[in-house]
């Protein structure tokens, strides 16, 4: 329970910071505690999807150490892997939805638009809230709707700013 709450305060932390680095840093510890709670409620596509999530996340961060070659060939790979643990660890149609919300955020975290993490945020939140619900784990859906909740606002927030600045 307690890796629960600590997964979901550190993401809902990571989509509020306003610096791409900060915010995958704290992403990448969300990322740790997820793994843990993943396997004591035998959720094992997001168990695996959490460790690759760390592992993609810290090398997001940094970014700017790599080839831009190098940095180019890492999303399909990524997105590659990401399909590869859905096949492997198949819990029927369940799987897609941790799958899924991982393609996306590979994609969007990838990039440097600190909007697209918002909105990866806000994809998270809805699918796994629902791999959450399947596996009866309500503590995360609460968080994964919350999630979503902050990735929202925080959007919108930042849409509001930038209309001022015009």
């Amino acid at each position: 329970m307690i890796f629960s709450l600590l997964a979901f305060l550190t993401l809902i932390i990571s989509v509020c910071m306003r610096e791409r680095k900060k915010s995958l840093i704290i992403q990448s510890i969300s990322c740790l505690f997820e793994t843990i709670y993943d396997f004591f409620i035998f959720a094992y596509t997001g168990a695996c999807l959490s460790i690759f999530n760390f592992i993609r996340t810290f090398i997001y961060i940094n970014k700017e150490k790599l080839n831009k070659i190098i940095y180019i060939i890492i999303l399909p790979i990524f997105e590659s892997i990401v399909i590869i643990n859905c096949i492997v660890t198949w819990e029927v149609y369940i799987s897609l939805l941790p799958t899924s919300a991982s393609i996306i955020r590979t994609y969007c975290l990838w990039q440097t638009n600190m909007s697209l993490i918002r909105i990866s945020g806000l994809t998270t939140g809805i699918l796994y809230g629902s791999y959450y619900l399947y596996h009866h784990s309500w503590f995360m859906v609460l968080g994964d709707i919350a999630l979503s909740i902050i990735a929202i606002f925080t959007l919108w927030q930042n849409s509001m700013n930038n209309r001022k600045k015009i």
